[in-house]
């Protein structure tokens, strides 16, 4: 009986030092875990030093251990921009796309349309400038100008949108040419309208309107070529476009009124024949 009670003590003893040492080894784990702040501070140095995977894996820590927190939200932002970084484009509007709509009210929610827009931009290429890719970006730059008007990111989403248009603009006037050369006049006269009236701001207006005279004089609509070229006497001076309209609309007059210009010189000298 004695040595059951010793046993006991003994047993009883060791579940004391058993607990105090995982008591102790939980304040241990306590002392060094780190704050979110701590954590997001290593992600983004990671970050910095182009350590993407971990920095990857450190803001996924933290939106598992605080998804809550400041940290936690904005760790979702920078994974986006992870994305971004390694160009896994369509990743990084997915994760955008979540944002937007679980925090729509974030601080810096204007940061994820603006990174939004730029995934979108970053895929477009020189023979997809009227693709889906450039329809997107179009379409979310302007939604952020919508949105934050003041935004920091504002002024640089305008000047996308010019880059955009303008490249529109550049896809439409090839269109029209070709339809031009291919005598499609109607095809054509539809792709430089459409490059006057969408755009009206782009370089290649002057010789837009300078096509719609060409044209309308193919077509024998003088009163329209000649309206279309008065435009670019009032707005284009100084065009080279100018003067080829100029020219042009001159030309064509020369051409209708040379058989009537000579006879009407023949009929001088006529009148002016001795008689016999």
């Amino acid at each position: 009986m004695k040595k059951l009670k010793i046993f006991l003590y003994i047993a009883f003893i060791n579940i004391i030092i058993l607990s105090c040492s995982s008591n102790e080894n939980k304040l241990n784990n306590k002392a060094i875990e780190q704050s979110p702040r701590e954590l997001y501070q290593i992600a983004m140095n990671n970050l910095d030093n182009k350590n993407y995977e971990e920095a990857s894996l450190k803001f996924k820590e933290i939106i598992y251990k605080y998804p809550l927190s400041n940290e936690g939200v904005q760790s979702e932002i920078m994974l986006g921009f992870v994305d971004y970084l390694g160009l896994n484009y369509d990743d990084a509007i997915y994760k955008f796309n979540r944002i937007i709509k679980i925090y729509p009210s974030h601080k810096n929610i204007d940061y994820v349309y603006y990174m939004r827009a730029i995934s979108y931009f970053e895929q477009i290429s020189g023979e997809n400038f009227d693709g889906e890719s450039n329809r997107e970006a179009k379409k979310n730059f302007q939604e952020l100008l919508n949105r934050f008007p003041e935004s920091e990111y504002a002024k640089d989403s305008r000047q996308k949108l010019i880059f955009i248009n303008e490249n529109i603009a550049a896809k439409d006037m090839e269109v029209a040419i070709f339809y031009l050369k291919q005598k499609q006049y109607l095809a054509a006269l539809g792709r430089y309208n459409k490059v006057i009236e969408i755009y009206p701001k782009s370089k290649f207006i002057p010789e837009a309107l300078y096509r719609l005279v060409e044209i309308y004089t193919i077509l024998g609509m003088k009163e329209e070529a000649e309206n279309a070229a008065s435009v670019i006497v009032y707005n284009y001076p100084k065009s080279k476009w100018y003067e080829h309209s100029y020219n042009l609309i001159n030309e064509e007059y020369y051409k209708k009124n040379k058989t009537t210009l000579r006879k009407k010189i023949l009929n001088l000298f006529k009148k002016d024949e001795p008689k016999e």
